[in-house]
């Protein structure tokens, strides 16, 4: 099945610098739904505009690493988890994505993530 939403983690991903917010605008410009899955209670409004769904703290019942956090997120976005990519920096959470069925990008550093979901996505 092709890859056709991004779930991205807040805290060490996006505050990571800016190509990472533009990756989240080019991913959305091309027509690819975007998630902000964080533990954080609220979000700026600049950066809730870059995502078509916010499940922010406990919303879903479930939180990170819990694998169904996942899913119900991809449910949010229209799309099987098995569609979607998720990008964290933390291992425990790219475990439970993993698990969910999402392909996982681990994040260390912003241009090898970049690179990674551009290819992912078809956005190179």
């Amino acid at each position: 099945m092709p890859l056709r939403g991004l779930v991205m983690d807040l805290g060490g991903v996006l505050t990571d610098g800016p190509e990472v917010l533009e990756l989240v605008r080019r991913a959305r410009a091309a027509g690819c739904p975007t998630a902000l899955v964080s533990d954080a209670h609220a979000v700026s409004d600049e950066l809730a505009a870059l995502f078509d769904v916010l499940v922010l703290g406990p919303a879903l019942g479930v939180r990170k690493p819990d694998p169904e956090v996942f899913r119900r997120t991809a449910g949010l976005l229209g799309l099987g988890v098995d569609e979607c990519v998720v990008v964290d920096d933390l291992a425990v959470n790219v475990r439970g994505a993993r698990e969910a069925g999402a392909v996982v990008v681990h994040h260390v550093d912003p241009e090898r993530t970049v690179d990674e979901v551009e290819v992912l996505l078809g956005l190179t």
